[in-house]
């Protein structure tokens, strides 16, 4: 098995091509250990190397983020669990489970049904694919005032680039296809 992997705007993050489907469906963005460890037993093995405070799969990826150590350090550990996990044949997420942790409900205002449909469509058509390539993913959270709130994943979070992401690329995207937005921020 050859696991590729690619550096993402965000230095803390490495993205892992293991050459395989990793989520037939969604994504799961793990920032907790225990919280891992009980939905997806790769998760628990990838928090379980020493340096690891993030995983995210995405459909034929998988994104971790480190603290401490510098990845020439990191990355062995990392490619030989996940390598070790795709050989053993073992589920990705335990059974029962479907990955994703539950999130808060959308919120938006009653009679901007067609607002937020647009600006959905936007995301998944034109921002989405563009951010997974660098490892993350971006979700609608909410409409309000002009507002749009949005959830970023995997190596957006906390990535040095994702204020320039959201304000200069989708926030002037949304602005040009739906002029009831504003602005746009993470939440």
């Amino acid at each position: 098995m050859f696991i590729q992997t690619e550096s993402t705007p965000n230095p803390a993050t490495l993205k892992f091509l293991p050459g395989k489907v990793v989520m037939n469906e969604g994504t799961a963005d793990y920032r907790d250990a225990d919280e891992a460890a009980m939905v997806s037993p790769l998760a628990g093995k990838l928090f379980g190397i020493p340096g690891v405070t993030g995983v995210f799969f995405g459909y034929d990826f998988i994104t971790i983020t480190k603290d401490g150590p510098d990845w020439q350090h990191l990355k062995p550990a990392v490619l030989g669990t996940i390598m070790e996990h795709f050989m053993s044949g073992a589920p990705i997420m335990a059974a029962g489970s479907d990955g994703a942790p539950v999130s808060d409900e959308e919120f938006f205002e009653a009679g901007d049904e067609t607002i937020v449909a647009t600006i959905k469509e936007l995301l998944e058509s034109r921002v989405r694919p563009a951010v997974a390539q660098d490892g993350g993913d971006i979700t609608f959270r909410g409409f309000r005032d002009g507002k749009v709130f949005l959830h970023m994943k995997g190596a957006c979070a906390g990535c040095p680039s994702s204020t320039a992401t959201l304000k200069h690329g989708i926030q002037n995207l949304l602005r040009h296809f739906v002029p009831e937005v504003r602005e746009v921020e993470a939440v």
